[in-house]
C-alpha cells in the first residue's frame, strides 16, 4: 500500500483535489430540515381502553416515526386535560396543541359541524365520505366552516373510515318505529336530531358516562360505535340486547385537530408528515377494524349477548326522518344545505358507479357460506 508520505506531489495534489470535492458535494447535499424537536399535547376524546385511543396512537406514531421524533405526539386520553366535549376549544386556544375526535361533537356550534363527522344515510359509507372530502370539495366546505365563519383557530384533517354504527344496546329488542317514541336515547350529533324526529328522548353523553347512565335507568338505550369499544366499556354487563344496522350514523370517520397557529409554524415538511400520517392511519385504522370488530363481535355472542339486524320498518321510519331533518335544518341554515347539496352530488354520481360496477356481496358470500 502506497502511503501519504510516498506520493508524488502530483498524486498528493490529485488526492486533495478528490478530497476537496468529496467535501464540497458533501456540503451542497440536499439536508433535511434538523430543527430543534417539538412536543405536541395530543389528546383524545376517548377513555385509555378504547380501542378508538388506540387508533390515535397508530396515528400518533405515525408521525413520531416519520418525522425522525423532530415533532413528537404526546398521546392523552380524555380527561387528561380537558373532557372530552370541550377538546376542540382546549385545541384552539392552545392549551392542547392536538387532539383526537369526531366532528359530531362540536355540533353545539354549527349543526354542519356533524355533516363532517357523521353525515346523512344517503347510500354512502365512510369510504365514500372520505372520497368527498378529499375529492368532491369536502375539506373547501370544512374549512370556510372552520376559519372563515366560525373563526376558530384550527387545522383539521380526517381519518380513518368507520363501519356503520349499530342501532345500540338495549334490555328488550325494538320491533317497530313505534318502540321508539318516548324511549330514552343517548347519542351524538345529526343523530340526536334523527331520533328526536323519531320521538326518542335524546341525552348527549360522552362515551365513559353511558354505561353507568343505562345502568341506572337514566337511559333506556344507547349506541356507541362498534362491537370492541362497546365491549370494553360494558354494555354487555347492563344490557343484552345488541342490535345491529342502523342509518343514524352510517358514514363516520374521526377528525385529527391541531392548534393552526402552531400547525402554521412548522416546517413544510412536518406539515406533510401529519397529513400523510392521518391517510396512512386511515388504511390501517380500517384494516384493523375488520380484524377487531369481527373477533369481538364473537366474543359477545358467547356472553350470552343477543345480537340482531335492526327491522327494516325502523330502516325505513329513519330515512323519512332524515328527510324531514334534512329538510328543516337546510332552511335555518342555508350553509348546512350548501354542503348537503355537495354530498348529495357527490353520492348520486358515485353510488350510482359503485352499484353498477360492483357484483352483489351476498350473492357471493351466501354462495359460498350460508347453510
Amino acid at each position: 500500500m502506497t502511503s501519504e508520505a510516498t506520493k508524488t506531489p502530483a498524486n498528493r495534489r490529485n488526492f486533495l483535489k478528490v478530497a476537496g470535492l468529496a467535501g464540497a458535494g458533501a456540503i451542497a447535499m440536499p439536508q433535511v430540515s434538523r430543527a430543534q424537536t417539538v412536543t405536541w399535547k395530543f389528546q383524545s376524546t376517548w377513555p385509555t381502553k378504547d380501542i378508538f385511543h388506540e387508533f390515535a396512537g397508530d396515528f400518533a406514531k405515525r408521525v413520531n416515526d416519520m418525522s425522525g421524533g423532530r415533532l413528537k405526539m404526546d398521546v392523552l386520553a380524555a380527561g387528561a386535560v380537558v373532557p372530552a366535549f370541550q377538546m376542540q376549544d382546549a385545541v384552539a386556544a392552545g392549551i392542547l396543541d392536538g387532539g383526537h375526535g369526531v366532528s359530531a361533537y362540536w355540533y353545539g356550534k354549527n349543526k354542519a359541524f356533524s355533516l363532517f363527522g357523521t353525515p346523512p344515510a344517503l347510500g354512502w359509507d365512510a369510504t365514500n365520505f372520505l372520497g368527498w372530502m378529499n375529492h368532491g370539495g369536502g375539506y373547501d366546505l370544512y374549512n370556510d366552516l372552520v376559519q372563515n365563519q366560525l373563526k376558530l383557530n384550527l387545522v383539521g384533517f380526517f381519518s380513518g373510515p368507520m363501519p356503520c354504527q349499530p342501532l345500540g344496546w338495549f334490555k328488550k329488542e325494538l320491533k317497530t318505529a313505534d318502540d321508539f317514541k318516548g324511549l330514552k336515547y343517548r347519542t351524538v350529533g345529526l343523530a340526536a336530531d334523527l331520533m328526536r324526529e323519531m320521538g326518542a328522548a335524546v341525552t348527549i353523553l360522552a362515551g365513559g358516562e353511558i354505561v353507568p347512565a343505562l345502568e341506572r335507568g337514566v337511559i333506556d338505550g344507547a349506541e356507541f360505535n362498534n362491537p370492541s369499544s362497546d365491549s370494553i366499556l360494558g354494555f354487555q354487563d347492563v344490557a343484552k340486547v345488541y342490535m345491529l344496522q342502523s342509518y343514524h350514523q352510517a358514514a363516520e370517520s374521526f377528525e385529527l385537530l391541531f392548534n393552526k397557529t402552531k400547525f402554521d409554524a412548522l416546517s413544510p415538511e412536518l406539515k406533510a408528515i401529519v397529513k400523510y400520517a392521518g391517510e396512512s392511519a386511515s388504511s390501517d385504522m380500517n384494516w384493523k377494524a375488520l380484524d377487531r370488530y369481527s373477533k369481538d363481535l364473537e366474543g359477545l355472542r358467547a356472553k350470552g349477548v343477543n345480537v340482531v339486524a335492526t327491522p327494516e320498518a325502523i330502516l325505513k321510519a329513519q330515512l323519512a326522518a332524515w328527510d324531514k331533518v334534512l329538510e328543516k335544518l337546510g332552511a335555518e341554515n342555508a350553509f348546512f344545505k350548501k354542503v348537503v347539496d355537495s354530498q348529495k352530488a357527490w353520492v348520486k354520481r358515485t353510488v350510482s358507479y359503485e352499484r353498477l360496477n360492483e357484483p352483489s356481496r351476498d350473492l357471493a358470500f351466501d354462495h359460498f357460506f350460508k347453510t
